[in-house]
């Protein structure tokens, strides 16, 4: 196989047969790089391995006539894709209602975010009770529609450079845009608060404690509901709130940070080259990861789910996600996989399937180019189709 197309900037690759256990390329697969949205596959190998069928949607328990409640960093309630209204449906059963908000200990961006990216529908804020996705969406169908409607009144309809000020919560519509935008809002106690009130018809007190060591865990919508969204979609916001969700399943408190050093330590301290991990999205770029580590993972999560369950997780090669363009299988789609893109940067790793029947674990991750990027997909294309036509 010959790469000579990528002289031009880092390339690493490795691709590994999991049933003889060869690994048939390997370039610079011991060197660190950029994953970008690879990232995710270290997610979703966490969210496999510590988040329940269903996921912890809501901590509670009941003092007197007070439910009191906080959240676990379950992202769904009222999301825009999810729709799950199964918290709303919970709470509307009680009358006297107490939120506890203080058990999120992480910042709501994460290490290394472009600071630019607030306003990106892609940048959501971290938090431990997100409602409606942590964003605004805002569409004009014959009328203005701003979900939740809390929110109408801070929508100026003009044409503007940014979708929202840093400081506040103002945001700006072209009311001649055909298009729905989505923009994340400013997350605090007292926008979670009454956005939550409104949704559920009444009002909520705020607690600085939870009262009760012992509290019961609401399941709410199926885990990989969301890991499936978070792969094939590249969902940033759902990456970062599975490893809050994750960290609600070791300790009391929120932090990405507790899930990473869990992982790290436990299920993936046998690999040669520990990464350098700070985020759930890859959105980062502190993140340092090889090719090689990432075929671990890729391999981990092959010997554990089945091939079934696991495939409906990635995107398919011409037909699904982040990959709906690229990699077209003939007749039926050889490539299931994760891409991972930030300027200059374009990686996919993932499962090759040979014209011979043989499942392939591969990481192909090209970072510090120039050119466009569609023109390093081309010749990645180049390379999976020749591998699964020699293989």
């Amino acid at each position: 196989m010959k790469l000579k197309t990528f002289r031009n900037h880092f390339t690493g690759i490795m691709i590994y047969d999991p049933m003889s256990g060869d690994t048939l390329y390997r370039l610079n697969s011991d060197k660190y790089f950029t994953p970008a949205s690879n990232t995710k596959i270290f997610t979703l190998y966490t969210s496999l391995l510590l988040l329940p069928k269903q996921i912890p949607a809501l901590k509670y328990c009941n003092v007197n006539d007070t439910l009191f409640i906080e959240g676990t960093g379950n992202p769904s309630l009222l999301h825009p894709y999810l729709k799950d209204s199964s918290v709303a449906r919970f709470l509307k059963g009680f009358k006297n209602i107490s939120l506890h908000q203080n058990n999120f200990t992480d910042s709501k961006f994460g290490p290394g975010w472009a600071w630019e990216d607030y306003d990106g529908y892609y940048s959501a804020e971290r938090s431990a009770l997100p409602i409606y996705g942590n964003v605004v969406t805002i569409f004009n169908s014959d009328s203005l529609h701003v979900i939740p409607n809390y929110f109408m009144p801070n929508v100026a309809l003009v044409k503007n450079t940014i979708n929202r000020e840093n400081e506040t919560n103002t945001f700006y519509f072209d009311p001649t845009r055909k298009d729905t935008l989505e923009i994340p809002f400013k997350t605090d106690s007292t926008v979670i608060k009454t956005l939550l009130e409104k949704a559920l018809g009444r009002e909520i007190s705020v607690v600085q404690k939870m009262p009760c060591e012992e509290k019961i865990i609401l399941s709410g919508i199926l885990t990989d509901s969301i890991n499936k969204r978070m792969m094939q979609e590249s969902d940033n916001f759902l990456a970062e709130q599975l490893l809050l969700l994750a960290s609600s399943t070791l300790s009391d408190t929120l932090n990405t940070g507790t899930a990473i050093e869990y992982m790290l330590k436990n299920h993936l301290k046998d690999l040669k080259q520990l990464p350098r991990w700070v985020d759930g999205s890859g959105l980062s770029r502190y993140n340092l990861f090889s090719p090689e580590a990432i075929v671990y993972v890729l391999s981990a999560i092959h010997r554990e789910v089945p091939k079934e369950r696991l495939f409906h997780l990635f995107a398919e090669g011409g037909e699904s996600g982040t990959i709906s363009d690229w990699y077209p299988g003939n007749p039926q789609p050889y490539i299931y996989a994760k891409t991972g893109t930030l300027g200059n940067n374009h990686n996919i790793s993932g499962y090759l399937i040979t014209k011979s029947g043989k499942t392939l674990i591969f990481s192909f991750m090209n970072n510090h180019f120039t050119n466009p990027a569609s023109e390093i997909k081309k010749q990645m294309q180049y390379v999976f189709e020749w591998i699964r036509d020699n293989y």
